[in-house]
């Protein structure tokens, strides 16, 4: 557990260590970042450099332990770094979050120490990248009752079957953690999770997808025909694969809420600039009450959503894995990300309105931030699941 997750009770402010944190990942992420996304955005690829750039950074394996050449913090520091590239490179920030959250921390948090030797010190020095693999073609929402991936056993190993889609880091991914039915007959408790080496026969890329927003960072649909699969490659136990996925969707959805904050926070500072410059009537825009009031409900709303996702990522950082997936830190972990994403989904479009014309024009980045935040609402569960979790909370708490 990292030492500076935790915030002064009944506080939302940043600790000095935390607030450095944030700064210098912001530094990085306006430096080195913000210079890539429109060319990413354009070509729909990132740069084939891009994970060795983080990793000289030390921007890989936030929350891996030194032992295995991650940088020993937390799921609060992880967030805040998600935050800042976030506010300047989306697509960055996804293609990095779906390496070192969804699959490297998830592997750190499930998988035994042989599968975390092999794989993990390669995924916190760039050279391994890997991907999650739990969306199916024929499955949204319902992702486990639906799954319809099968992994028979056949001695030491499992083959696979199936497809998988909408997996980010799909095209470019060295390892994707992949879940599978390995008993049929029990529903979504027969689920297992692998590690899966994507150049073993039988694996490969079915297409690469193109995106309305988030289009730097590459996604695929993936297929796995009679692809084996070392049984040492399993995470967690057999059939226990619906505690991995439970785990790590909590941590999904708190990690994404400051990237929604972030993306927010850019789209108020590049309207403040257009606001301040750009002139109509003989007087600069901001000086009209409309725009005025635009800009002040765009402040309000990050505000807001800053300091209860820093109150959830709070929590979620001290909680024990036995939290997850249930109760009060199932509740605001859903109910986090779904005020986030619906804050930074409303600042965008009042962003675009604020820009006029401008705003409207494919190359601008306020455009391409419009484009980006909607797949926040979709993504790591629906804004309707996310409604379902809290409200199901509250039907408990009547009892």
């Amino acid at each position: 557990m990292s030492t500076t997750t935790t915030l002064t009770p009944g506080a939302f402010e940043l600790n000095d260590v935390q607030q450095q944190i944030l700064n210098e990942a912001e530094r990085f992420s306006r430096e080195q970042l913000l210079p890539l996304a429109q060319k990413m955005d354009d070509t729909e690829e990132c740069p084939d450099d891009l994970f060795d750039l983080f990793a000289r950074h030390g921007y890989l394996g936030i929350t891996i332990p030194e032992e295995y050449g991650g940088q020993g913090l937390g799921l609060f520091e992880q967030g805040l770094i998600c935050q800042a590239m976030g506010k300047y490179n989306a697509s960055a920030m996804l293609t990095w979050g779906a390496h070192d959250n969804l699959c490297a921390n998830n592997i750190y948090r499930n998988a035994n120490d042989d599968i975390k030797q092999r794989y993990l010190p390669g995924m916190c020095n760039g050279s391994i990248i890997g991907a999650l693999g739990l969306t199916e073609p024929g499955a949204g929402s319902d992702a486990l009752g639906s799954m319809a991936t099968t992994a028979v056993q056949d001695g030491d190993e499992y083959i696979l079957n199936g497809a998988k889609t909408y997996i980010t880091n799909g095209p470019i991914a060295d390892i994707v953690l992949v879940y599978a039915k390995t008993d049929l007959a029990a529903g979504h408790r027969g689920i297992t999770a692998f590690v899966l080496e994507t150049d073993t026969p039988g694996f490969a890329v079915a297409q690469k997808l193109s995106k309305m927003g988030y289009r730097g960072s590459p996604t695929a649909e993936l297929v796995f025909d009679d692809c084996r699969v070392p049984a040492a490659n399993m995470v967690g136990e057999l059939n226990g694969g619906v505690g991995v996925v439970m785990s790590g969707l909590d941590v999904e959805r708190i990690f994404l809420a400051p990237a929604a904050v972030g993306m927010a926070e850019r789209c108020l500072e590049l309207s403040m600039e257009h606001a301040t410059t750009r002139k109509q009537f003989d007087k600069p825009i901001i000086d009209f009450q409309a725009i005025e009031f635009k800009l002040a409900d765009m402040w309000i709303g990050v505000e807001l959503a800053k300091a209860y996702t820093y109150r959830v990522l709070a929590m979620c950082a001290e909680a024990d894995e036995s939290d997850a997936g249930h109760g009060a830190i199932h509740a605001h972990s859903a109910a986090a990300i779904l005020y986030a994403t619906k804050m930074m989904r409303e600042v965008a479009d009042e962003s675009v309105q604020v820009h006029g014309g401008a705003g409207y024009m494919w190359e601008m980045e306020i455009n391409r931030l419009y484009r980006d935040a909607k797949l926040l609402e979709i993504g790591a569960g629906t804004q309707e699941v996310r409604r379902g979790i809290v409200g199901k909370y509250l039907r408990g708490t009547m009892g």
